[in-house]
């Protein structure tokens, strides 16, 4: 038996055209003789075919990410673009606010974990350039097969892979509508590629430049020169993978990928006034410290064996070493006696995780329809938060031990219908030594300890084809994730006993309830579902006056309602999706939820509709529109919507493809829902104005 890129399952044309409705066919997709196509979700850990799967699954293909970036450069635009559920784009370094079904999604990179539980800096979109990316899978909702952290879903960035041999280059080039040299930025990229029968190589390197956004006024967009910005920046990426097979059915993969993302400092912020409606804007001054920079390496080492006692093993061993610098400011919280009066400093969160994921399954055991998924997850992450001016500790250093042994069983034994149910252990301690908090929170002593955590969720859910044109699943998980320790451990203010009994670092447990149904037949697909999400204990993010967030550890309920279609007509493809997400908190710890979540924690509501036109043979053209609607709250600022049109030409010849993209086509002028609905004088920022981007790529 000779490996492919990964093990295949095998679901039929319907199911796919269903699952992918959204996003288009995975272009690394086989049909066999029986016309049975067969695709691999890697972010599901087991082969088995996505119409059982009772959750809601979608991957962004090749083709959907090339025409988001000939558009925008960044993961989090094309996320918001694609996905229902996800929250608007910031146009930022930080992601804080950029949420799923109103909670954190777990970033993964071919499965390893880059998102930080333990102090997130919301860094996690912005560990590898988009180029280096062969396909996106998501899956919505809280899921305990990849464990923690995965309380809102699962994104799964999967890298590129060899096909045979070959080189590509990527030139591109972006500006404004103000064609000023300021505004201006460009991209380089390159892949080369080869495959055997036995080995495959990838090796990628990338150099991106971001000039300045312009607004739709033609004012320079404010940099957030504290969080960071994707504006006014410049990031290299480095990237190689190896894949052998080693004996029969067995194969070792090796994948490294280095990432640096660092501001330029060229340009300061200048305040609005959120109150008057006047937007903050940039100036050309350079900026005080050093600027805001990501600073990633992810390495994973894969072995796969295809039959061990009539089942499949794989095994993962990981690497992640995250060091992200934030800007700096004269804030409250940074001041000291000791340093003298106005005193400026910067923080940098330093985080290094190491871990391993075992996963074995076999299909149809003893000729039962019963198949069963066992697997053992261990993480290993230290992480601490300094302040680079001054070289103290914001967040101690702390050591975070997570195992997690789980099992999945699914029976098919009935026709037509398929049942699922799970179980995950999981077993944590947290290991802190005492430590002194910041004189701006009064130098609080904390006694140091190890607190320790365990929690067993569960999982079930059923999927029932009525006809081959429609099906429905409903399903039940329980997720787990950990709030912010950095941010809790920082913020301590008042005499508390210790780490060992301080209640707020509690995990956060959540109840997730999914139903939906899909439907296809002939050139139409349709998707629905219905989700509620509710914790006892959840966490919920709350800045002060100096924009720095604190963790709020309240009950929350979210609930909402996603639709989706696509229609096909000749060389024609109309898409339009649909997205309502409610959440409340409790504010006053009655036990009742009774205050809206702001846009800080929730995404509002929004329409996405969508025109694809195949020309002919080598044109071909998109246009998409994404309408944000009206949103109140009831204890927070409220939010205007706006509408921006997106569009796209590209002209394919040979192995070369031109790709012309507008962002914000009609040029029009907005400020961001996370600045609407947190407004602040210096992060009131308007969204990007038109952009003109121009893309070669060329195959040899």
């Amino acid at each position: 038996m000779q490996f492919n890129q990964c093990q295949y399952v095998k679901i039929s044309l319907l199911t796919a055209a269903m699952c992918f409705a959204n996003m288009g066919f995975a272009q690394n997709n086989t049909t066999d003789e029986n016309g049975i196509e067969r695709i691999v979700i890697q972010a599901t850990r087991s082969e088995h075919p996505i119409s059982t799967v009772p959750n809601t699954i979608a991957v962004i293909d090749q083709e959907a990410i090339s025409r988001q970036l000939a558009i925008a450069p960044d993961l989090s635009s094309l996320l918001a673009s694609l996905v229902p559920g996800f929250s608007p784009t910031r146009q930022k370094l930080s992601g804080a606010g950029e949420t799923l079904r109103g909670r954190e999604p777990l970033y993964l990179i071919d499965g390893v974990p880059q998102s930080n539980p333990l102090r997130n800096g919301s860094r996690d979109g912005h560990t590898i350039d988009p180029f280096l990316i062969e396909r996106i899978e998501i899956i919505k909702g809280a899921n305990a097969i990849q464990g923690l952290g995965a309380s809102g879903g699962i994104i799964n960035i999967v890298t590129k892979r060899a096909q045979d041999a070959r080189h590509t280059v990527q030139m591109g080039v972006n500006t404004s509508d103000e064609f000023d040299g300021d505004t201006s930025g460009f991209n380089l990229g390159y892949l080369f590629t080869a495959a055997s029968d036995t080995t495959e190589i990838v090796l990628g390197a990338t150099v991106r430049d971001n000039g300045m956004f312009i607004d739709g006024n033609g004012d320079f967009v404010g940099v957030d020169s504290t969080q960071g910005d994707i504006m006014d920046a410049q990031s290299v990426d480095l990237f190689a993978k190896l894949t052998t097979q080693i004996a029969t059915e067995q194969r070792i993969s090796f994948m490294v990928n280095r990432f640096d993302f660092e501001g330029n400092g060229d340009f300061s912020g200048v305040r609005g006034d959120a109150d008057q409606g006047i937007v903050a804007t940039s100036i050309k001054q350079p900026i005080q410290g050093q600027p805001a920079k990501n600073e990633v390496t992810t390495a994973s080492v894969d072995y796969q064996h295809g039959n061990i006692a009539g089942g499949q093993l794989t095994l993962q061993l990981f690497y992640q070493d995250f060091s992200s610098l934030f800007g700096g400011g004269v804030f409250g919280v940074f001041q000291d006696p000791a340093f003298g009066p106005d005193l400026f400093d910067q923080s940098e969160n330093q985080s290094e995780k190491f871990g391993f994921r075992s996963t074995f399954s076999q299909q149809n055991i003893a000729q039962t329809q019963v198949d069963l998924v066992v697997g053992l997850d261990y993480l290993s992450d230290s992480t601490f938060q300094s302040l680079a001016a001054t070289g103290r500790k914001w967040v101690p250093e702390t050591d975070f031990t997570n195992v997690a042994p789980f099992a999945q069983l699914r029976y098919s034994g009935i026709e037509n219908l398929t049942l699922a149910a799970g179980v995950r252990y999981e077993d944590a301690e947290l290991d802190v030594d005492t430590f002194t908090t910041l004189a701006g929170y009064d130098s609080i002593t904390v006694s140091g300890g190890s607190p320790s955590f365990d929690e067993t969720l569960f999982n079930v859910g059923a999927v029932y084809q009525f006809s081959p044109t429609f099906r429905a699943f409903v399903s039940f998980n329980e997720g787990y994730s950990m709030p912010d320790v950095g941010r809790v451990l920082r913020g301590i203010n008042q005499p508390t006993s210790g780490v060992e009994t301080f209640l707020d670092l509690q995990p956060i447990v959540s109840d997730n309830q999914e139903l939906g149904i899909e439907y296809s037949a002939n050139d139409l697909t349709m998707n629905a579902s219905y989700f509620t999400s509710d914790s006892d204990f959840g966490s919920r993010l709350q800045a002060d006056a100096d924009g720095i967030f604190s963790v709020q550890r309240e009950r929350t309920e979210i609930d909402g309602v996603e639709v989706t279609a696509r229609y096909y007509w000749n060389a024609s493809q109309f898409g339009v999706q649909y997205t309502k997400t409610n959440g409340e908190f409790d504010s006053d710890d009655d036990g009742r939820v009774d205050t809206d979540l702001d846009g800080a924690n929730i995404p509002p509501e929004r329409f996405n509709v969508s025109w694809s036109q195949q020309w002919n043979s080598a044109l071909s053209s998109w246009l998409q529109a994404n309408i944000f609607r009206d949103t109140n709250f009831s204890d927070s600022a409220d939010f205007s919507g706006y509408t921006t049109f997106d569009a796209t030409l590209s002209y394919t010849l040979n192995e070369a493809v031109v790709a012309l993209g507008i962002e914000n086509l009609t040029d029009k002028q907005f400020v961001t829902y996370y600045s609407q609905t947190n407004p602040r004088d210096n992060r009131y920022f308007a969204g990007r104005g038109r952009t003109f981007s121009l893309t070669y790529t060329q195959t040899f």
